[in-house]
């Protein structure tokens, strides 16, 4: 019996797919960077672990493999690779979903305890040699809003808890919410934003969620609700988003994500005591490159034999 072939896309050097260069005895890994790198076996590839690479490479890839029936991305949002080919193909998708969760809901919490704590006037007296005591905050008490409740989000909502915050929830399918007795299901959107302290946003790049938070989402917000982004820029119109900061309407925005990335040289964010920046990082842990390979592998296994494929996403809708 011949052996499965998978179409690896890695940048060269990329050192967390050295362990498939081997191959096994079911599967032959043909790594590379271009589809002209993969061509040689593009006619028996039945699946690609799309590990570098934007729509148009994958478009190519598939173009040249008739056979592939499964996609796995070592990303969980997957707007960069869903083109109109893509999602008309036969191909089915999934992502790795569930590995990212956890260092981005520790970086929302901590972002909530910077404001919370006020760390950067901390900072700020430390520099000038200055002892100013002053109020900080507690989250205790205090009202989590969550747009979106996948992995992410079930992710913070049980650390926010574990401090004593309330925590709402707006998602596109409430249904699907788990038992968790600590969460309430927002009536809307309006609501959710008005009742938040601490308002993340967790929800995928789709073309409903792009700009939903614009000149009106955030005028509902209180002027000392802090936004925290840890999905994507798109969700978010940043010029509105300056305005508000500038007129106090808000108390500030932690960001893990920018519409544009790297941003602009020169950006108000750069230059805004009230917001803080992460350069799209929040999950970069030593760890991930491990369990973006282990996730990709179990659902290999599962494809190798015929099982149910884990963290599916439904292309049409992007997620």
């Amino acid at each position: 019996m011949s052996r499965l072939v998978v179409l690896v896309m890695a940048r060269k050097g990329d050192t967390s797919v050295a362990t498939l260069a081997a191959g096994s005895r079911e599967v032959h890994f043909v790594i590379g960077e271009t589809a002209e790198a993969v061509a040689h076996a593009a006619s028996q590839a039945e699946a690609v672990f799309f590990r570098s690479g934007d729509a148009a490479l994958l478009d190519r890839v598939l173009s040249m493999a008739p056979a592939v029936r499964w996609v796995h991305t070592a990303f969980s949002g997957v707007e960069r690779i869903l083109s109109p080919y893509f999602i008309a193909h036969s191909a089915r998708l999934t992502n790795t979903r569930g590995v990212f969760g956890q260092a981005l809901a520790e970086f929302a919490l901590g972002s909530m305890l910077y404001f919370a704590k006020d760390f950067a006037r901390m900072r700020r007296n430390q520099a000038a040699g200055v002892w100013a005591p002053f109020f900080v905050t507690m989250l205790q008490g205090k009202t989590l809003g969550l747009v979106g409740y996948g992995d992410i989000g079930q992710r913070v909502a049980t650390l926010a808890n574990g401090l004593g915050m309330s925590v709402n929830v707006l998602r596109r399918r409430p249904e699907l919410s788990g038992n968790e007795a600590f969460i309430r299901i927002a009536s809307s959107k309006r609501d959710l934003f008005r009742e938040s302290d601490y308002l993340v946003l967790a929800a995928p790049d789709t073309t409903e969620t792009r700009h939903l938070v614009g000149r009106e989402e955030l005028a509902w917000m209180k002027p000392s609700a802090v936004l925290v982004n840890v999905a994507r820029g798109s969700l978010v119109d940043e010029v509105a988003l300056v305005d508000a900061l500038q007129r106090k309407a808000l108390r500030g925005a932690a960001l893990d994500v920018t519409a544009a990335e790297p941003l602009t040289h020169g950006h108000p964010f750069y230059e805004r005591d009230d917001v803080l920046l992460c350069p799209h990082c929040a999950d970069v842990t030593e760890q991930a490159d491990f369990d973006i390979l282990e996730c990709f592998q179990r659902n290999l296994e599962r494809f190798r034999v015929g099982e149910p494929l884990k963290h599916e996403v439904e292309k049409a809708r992007g997620y």
